[in-house]
């Protein structure tokens, strides 16, 4: 079938879009992915059985009442996207950068919406797969659409800037991670700045952090649309306080200064704010509403998230990791004033490739010289940098598990820190 007629045939009624059968809503049209472990076609039937209005497939044994048989159905999604975002003719922002993305689109997103119809990436969907399944599940009464992306490897950004067609773009920063897929810092560099090309091209906007040299050096060689966190329209700048672990600021704006109080920890979330509060003020969004909306903005999926256990006041900030997040959380915890004493609990960073050992072995070095905190690390990595020093070293979360199962932890302000993959999150009944 023609693109443009799929197009037209899952467009009727605005549809919900779907992935997963089980998660299928009457009317939905549900996409039969395949991955290495599972395939999209064989949950087709149970789709439509469960609402969906039809089933957009790409094996004919699976072909039936409902079904759309296409050559591919992750190409046809995001060519149908691709469609669907010039259909909407609305303005795309595209967020992407190595440490704070998700925290930044969420901010972003929450601050958009005290004045427009945002829609936005759920979680951290950011991926060939996730930046396509935003678009599409886009409304037709969608006023801005704030896009996350992801990478791993060179060309990504570009072939998801290619289906969004942005036309504001924020690189939150560039730091090492997923080196392994990117060869080098300098490959991190390349990838993360197609954004910035892509706009480039298009004539379109940047908006960027001016306090950053690598970005603003970036930024300067470009011929688009240039707009400092600093100055979307006035001068704009944030100073803060940690307070109770908490992110308190005050923003400055003009001739206004405007006290806020946030639910965030950690002084590297200011970047993340101000980008929201830049964003904002382009949009035309008055400065007090976005002061209102930054504040109101609660931390979920073990993201900076800072909970009273009853047994310690536990910091979980488990669901990524990489060296330069990880430096950050550790002075923002280190500096933080708090009556408790501190543990902090680190699991390994992950998909650094030949730069592993040197890496990990900083953050060892780092805490070591650190005195009067209590430390744990998880995983091989973390254990072979340590070697035989004086930190404790778990080669798993089930091994340190057992381990606080014997020597709980109490009365401590805890840091959860590491990759998604380590499963830090696992030890939080203990704590």
């Amino acid at each position: 079938m023609d693109i443009k007629k799929l197009y037209k045939l899952i467009r009727e009624g605005d549809p919900g879009i779907a992935t997963d059968s089980r998660s299928v809503k009457t009317g939905d049209v549900f996409f039969a992915l395949k991955g290495d472990n599972f395939n999209g076609n064989a949950f087709a039937s149970r789709a439509l059985e469960n609402g969906a209005r039809l089933a957009v497939i790409d094996d004919p044994a699976y072909s039936g009442s409902g079904t759309i048989l296409v050559g591919d159905v992750l190409l046809a999604m995001q060519e149908l996207a691709a469609i669907h975002r010039r259909e909407l003719g609305i303005p795309v922002i595209a967020i992407t950068g190595t440490n704070g993305k998700t925290t930044t689109k969420e901010l972003t997103a929450l601050v958009l919406s005290q004045k427009y119809k945002v829609h936005s990436t759920k979680g951290n969907l950011n991926n060939h797969i996730g930046v396509p399944l935003t678009i599409l599940s886009a409304g037709r009464d969608t006023e801005l659409l704030l896009v996350e992306m992801g990478a791993n490897h060179v060309g990504e950004i570009d072939a998801l800037c290619r289906i969004a067609d942005p036309d504001y773009g924020i690189i939150t920063n560039i730091g090492k991670a997923h080196l392994e897929g990117f060869g080098s810092y300098e490959g991190v560099i390349k990838a993360k700045s197609e954004l910035y090309s892509f706009l480039d091209k298009k004539g379109a906007a940047i908006i960027y952090n001016d306090n950053n040299s690598l970005l603003s050096e970036l930024a300067a060689s470009l011929s688009c649309s240039l707009i400092p966190y600093s100055r979307p329209s006035m001068d704009l700048a944030l100073s803060s306080t940690m307070k109770e672990g908490s992110v308190e600021f005050d923003i400055h704006y003009g001739d206004s200064t405007i006290h806020v109080s946030t639910g965030l920890y950690g002084s590297h979330n200011l970047e993340n704010i101000l980008a929201a509060v830049s964003t904002g003020l382009v949009f035309d969004i008055d400065i007090s509403v976005i002061a209102r909306a930054i504040a109101s903005y609660k931390p979920e999926n073990n993201r900076s998230q800072l909970a009273d256990t009853g047994k310690n006041l536990l910091l979980c900030d488990a669901y990524n990791a990489n060296p330069g997040s990880m430096i950050s959380a550790l002075r923002s915890f280190i500096k933080a004033e708090e009556g408790r004493d501190k543990t902090i609990i680190l699991g390994d960073m992950l998909e650094l490739g030949q730069y592993s050992m040197d890496e990990h072995k900083k953050i060892v070095d780092f805490l070591s010289a650190t005195a009067n905190i209590r430390a744990y690390l998880v995983g091989t990595e973390f254990c072979r940098a340590a070697g035989q020093g004086s930190i404790k070293c778990f080669a798993s979360t089930e091994l340190l598990i057992k381990h606080l199962e014997s020597n709980p932890i109490r009365n401590n302000f805890v840091l959860l820190k590491g990759s998604r993959g380590i499963a830090l999150e696992k030890v939080f009944p203990l704590l």
